[in-house]
């Protein structure tokens, strides 16, 4: 019977380690977008920290570092994309003016599960 307890606390203590610990993400380039409905249903504005990402689930919030500055800012999915070929997230504007990116329209970037 411990055994089990053992077992179940073990495994519960690694669900908790998993969840509370960021993820280590993915690299590649973001670009931005001006806002528009998006894939959620919701209605994105240039100043909310939203983003579009392929696959992680909305409500996502991801930490998106700029690689050539190492400027972060925290961002929520909320729409699907991007569909450029390279790019791995696009970003709200507001994000985009936070990742000091609005001039050269795209940058490399990692983006961290949070």
């Amino acid at each position: 019977m411990a055994g089990k307890v053992f077992v179940a606390n073990f495994f519960a203590l690694l669900a908790g380690i998993a969840a509370s610990a960021p993820v280590l993400g993915e690299t590649g380039h973001a670009a931005y977008y001006r806002g528009g409905r998006t894939a959620s249903g919701e209605v994105s504005g240039p100043n909310g920290y939203t983003a579009a990402h392929r696959t992680l689930p909305f409500g996502t919030k991801v930490l998106v570092t700029n690689m050539s500055n190492g400027r972060s800012v925290t961002v929520r999915i909320n729409d699907r994309g991007p569909y450029g070929r390279g790019r791995i997230i696009d970003v709200s504007t507001a994000a985009a003016r936070e990742l000091g990116m609005i001039g050269s329209g795209t940058a490399r970037v990692r983006v961290d599960r949070r």
